[in-house]
């Protein structure tokens, strides 16, 4: 079965598609990832299979992460790249932009340029301790750092 068909499953005809929040939020796209990477094709002689729970591929879930993935704004091949990587916790930044420039925000904004026409790069400062020794101190981590698939 395809991504786009029907599911002749009786539960999924009987509790029908899970519908696609209308504000995507960070959460639900977070969520979308996990749905569509936990919930993957497995192989098995009868066809392919959730390698989840065992449904007929592709399940509800995974049904669900690749319509709100699509809704944020990326294509089908982002999104089985996304399941080939196999990492539930990548990153999708929120909100999603395509390379090149918006129509909502001028080309100025999106890429400052400096009097060269090279961009120019933002002013670093060396964080210092407060005991003024004068080393680099490295940032506080703001997100956890999550195990990379191997």
């Amino acid at each position: 079965m395809r991504v786009g068909e029907q599911s002749t499953d009786p539960i999924d005809q009987i509790l029908g598609e899970v519908p696609v929040p209308a504000p995507l939020t960070p959460e639900d796209v977070r969520l979308a990832v996990r749905a569509v990477v936990v919930h993957a094709a497995e192989e098995w002689p009868a066809g392919p299979k959730c390698r989840n729970d065992g449904a007929s591929y592709p399940c509800r879930l995974h049904r669900w992460g690749r319509r709100v993935l699509e809704a944020h704004g990326l294509n089908e091949r982002q999104i089985d790249a996304l399941v080939r990587h196999g990492n539930p916790f990548v990153h999708v930044p929120f909100p999603f932009v395509l390379t090149g420039p918006s129509a909502g925000r001028p080309a100025a904004a999106q890429s400052p340029r400096g009097p060269a026409g090279r961009v120019a790069a933002p002013p670093v400062r060396p964080a210092l301790r407060p005991g003024g020794t004068g080393r680099p101190v490295a940032p506080p981590a703001t997100r956890p750092r999550w195990p990379r698939a191997s």
